[in-house]
């Protein structure tokens, strides 16, 4: 099966909120619709073309968390089955189907909820440079992709498309929120993390760090967005994991690599990518869908 790659959504019927780098999200009223289109960005640059299949996997790898882990915390998910939908979709639903959420609108928390298992990526830099992540000192002497003795919660901001979401303190992401509000994503966001982490690790997978992101709801903190997918989480295979240097991901290092390899400068317009490297991060997407939930694509949309 060769899939539609939809780069974009356009439904005059419904009232566009807002594009993010991945998503399309329409305003339906009551909730939202939240449409995974399959563009991909790296360095906060937009890729002119897609990746085939993306926005499948990140909805069913989203659904399969959201439903396993709906016991830790309450979720914004409604139904991910367009048949669900209301009726003002019913034009879109070839577009919607297996690519698309329906959910409960909230108010947003400003806060990116970034929860490390290991030292990788941003946290390594400042690591490196300071010592320390986002405030919290830690041990001298540890080497890149090194887990750490426990997992830790290293807050952002949650900054608009073009611009880096930057860590902060756990203080000063109190003084944004509330305290209260911080001790509360603190707890459950590590809470989901080592849950999680136990059961990727059963799948061969190793959740390295991920961010989330919540929402108030009837006067509740629920759980928004997206769930632990390749956009928002480092995967890397335990067969390959070797501590002391950067490790292959399930996720779009693949591409970034790629791009470093062409001395991109990390600003648009993206370059045109090449088949081969477009089809090898759709694979490695797929696979890490087929490791966690046990099935491929093709079961989920045949």
């Amino acid at each position: 099966m060769k899939p539609q790659v939809i780069i974009e959504t356009n439904f005059p019927k419904l009232n566009l909120l807002k594009r993010g780098k991945v998503r399309d999200i329409y305003d339906l009223g009551e909730s939202l619709l939240i449409v995974s289109t399959d563009r991909i960005s790296a360095y906060d640059v937009i890729m002119e073309q897609g990746i085939p299949f993306k926005g499948f996997i990140l909805t069913k790898i989203s659904e399969f968390w959201f439903n396993l882990l709906s016991d830790v915390v309450e979720n914004h998910l409604i139904s991910t089955d367009v048949n669900d939908f209301p009726d003002i979709c019913s034009d879109y639903l070839d577009e919607l189907k297996n690519r698309s959420m329906l959910v409960k609108k909230t108010k947003v928390i400003p806060i990116e909820c970034v929860v490390r298992g290991f030292i990788s990526g941003s946290a390594w830099n400042d690591y490196l440079k300071i010592g320390e992540v986002c405030g919290i000192k830690l041990p001298l002497g540890l080497k890149e992709s090194q887990k750490l003795e426990e997992p830790i919660f290293t807050p952002a901001t949650k900054e608009e498309i073009g611009r880096h979401d930057e860590n902060i303190s756990e203080n000063r992401a109190a003084e944004l929120v509330g305290e209260d509000v911080i001790v509360f994503l603190k707890n459950i966001s590590l809470n989901i993390y080592k849950k999680a982490y136990e059961f990727a690790l059963s799948r061969g997978i190793i959740i390295a760090d991920t961010k989330m992101e919540f929402g108030f709801y009837d006067n509740k903190i629920i759980l928004i967005d997206e769930l632990l997918t390749p956009d928002s989480s480092r995967f890397w295979d335990v067969r390959k994991y070797q501590i002391g240097k950067s490790q292959e991901s399930f996720d779009k290092q693949y591409l970034r690599d790629y791009l470093n390899s062409i001395n991109f400068n990390r600003k648009p317009p993206a370059p045109k990518l090449p088949d081969e490297i477009i089809k090898n991060t759709s694979l490695k997407y797929q696979e890490a869908l087929e490791r966690l939930t046990g099935k491929s694509i093709y079961e989920f949309i045949s």
